[in-house]
């Protein structure tokens, strides 16, 4: 996700393909350990930009490009990452309008798609044993973004900020593309001993400095998003415009919750969108109509 005046593309590069597999354990297990291409020469493309960088000891890279002289077109676009010998990567650009009257910063995990992260046994088999395919979605989630999505001058924009390992990152694009929801840009978790916590804040904080507009920070109670929105309201008091937690257990102490809008259904979370200006009446009466008298 970017601005018409600058964005950046970050990636990875790893030595095997990810999705292989027989089984979906295998799959999601080839995933976890492939192993990262640290010195290969990268060329990332953009518009009509390019620019080359070498992967680092994780694999990743980044580039930034500037958008001073000639502004990236506000919208979606294709960002390419070739390396010689491997396949290249894609990846959709959102570009946000200065216009656009916030965006929007997700968690993944019990907030989009039911991981089951309080409970053990279960975070596991979400893991291993579930893939893009049969990992179930929180219904209507999706619905909820729509209308944050739409009714709008301009278009705002999402992230997606997440725990889940950077290698999933094929796997949450294609889940967020099978359940419909809005494009991502999608920031996920260098696993490692550094990153066991306090790893969102570096890339909300980011976003923030990055992206001009007002933002609305979602997420759920089973771990820390309370804590993380908590800390960067307090960072930024005046661009946070709302925040919104889904109740995934652990929800019992009211102070974690301090000025936020914790929900048990999303029809419950945009009703209360609508009261704050955030999405139209209309849009969320047609997402979550009214079920029909039975005689």
């Amino acid at each position: 996700m970017g601005t018409p005046g600058q964005v950046t593309l970050s990636g990875r590069v790893l030595k095997h393909a990810p999705s292989a597999g027989s089984s979906t354990f295998s799959k999601n297990l080839r995933r976890l350990t492939s192993s990262n291409w640290q010195g290969a020469s990268v060329e990332v493309r953009y518009a009509d930009r390019s620019a080359g960088v070498v992967s680092g000891h994780d694999g990743n890279f980044s580039v930034t490009f500037s958008g001073e002289k000639k502004p990236f077109e506000v919208g979606l676009a294709t960002a390419e990452a070739h390396v010689m010998g491997a396949e290249a990567g894609i990846a959709t650009v959102d570009i946000i309008a200065s216009t656009a009257p916030f965006f929007v910063v997700s968690d993944f995990d019990d907030t989009l798609a039911i991981t089951n992260v309080v409970k053990g046994s279960e975070l596991v088999k979400a893991a291993l044993l579930q893939d893009e395919t049969s990992q179930p979605v929180v219904e209507g989630m999706a619905a909820f973004y729509g209308c944050l999505k739409e009714d709008k001058p301009a278009r705002p924009g999402f992230a997606l900020v997440s725990g889940s390992p950077a290698q999933y990152v094929g796997r949450v694009r294609q889940f967020l593309n099978t359940h419909g929801f809005p494009v991502f840009g999608i920031y996920l978790r260098d696993l490692g001993p550094s990153t066991l916590s306090n790893y969102k804040q570096p890339v909300i904080r980011s976003l923030l400095k990055e992206v001009p507009n007002d933002a609305v920070l979602i997420g759920d109670s089973g771990e820390h998003d309370p804590e993380v929105y908590a800390q960067m309201r307090t960072e930024f008091p005046e661009r946070v415009r709302a925040i919104y937690i889904r109740d995934a257990g652990k929800a019992d102490v009211a102070t974690r919750f301090a000025g936020m809008f914790l929900f048990k259904t999303p029809k419950q979370a945009a009703l209360d969108a609508v009261q704050k200006g955030l999405a139209s009446a209309e849009c969320v009466a047609r997402a979550f109509p009214e079920p029909k008298e039975t005689k």
